[in-house]
């Protein structure tokens, strides 16, 4: 049976998360330049930080509803994974291998190193 109301958090969240990942990439785009992707750095760096930050503060047993809105449709529509993938896939493409792992090593790495830090603030 499908939970309407659950469809409708993470609906409502996937909405302000799509926004809220429009506004900063754009913003840190305009600031920085387009030759790398900035922009989709910075929203993968503070999604991984602000799931860290969900997890620790929910833990052990989350709010499921809080859960569903926040996490499952703000974060998992503000963070761009997908995005991530084709822009490096793009610099690539555009014969510049450099960059593309660049963004790889730092999206990952500072990824990981922030969803620890929110959790840790949060436990």
């Amino acid at each position: 049976m499908v939970d309407t109301m659950a469809l409708a958090l993470v609906a409502a969240g996937g909405a302000a998360g799509g926004v809220a990942r429009l506004t900063i990439t754009g913003f840190v785009a305009r600031r920085l330049g387009p030759n790398f992707p900035w922009g989709t750095l910075v929203v993968n760096l503070t999604g991984a930080f602000l799931i860290g930050l969900a997890a620790g503060h929910f833990s052990p047993s989350p709010d499921l509803r809080i859960w569903q809105l926040a996490v499952i449709g703000f974060l998992g529509s503000y963070t761009t994974v997908s995005s991530f993938s084709l822009q490096t896939l793009s610099l690539v493409q555009a014969g510049r291998p450099g960059r593309a792992a660049a963004n790889v090593a730092l999206s990952i790495l500072f990824a990981v190193a922030a969803a620890a830090l929110g959790f840790r603030l949060a436990s």
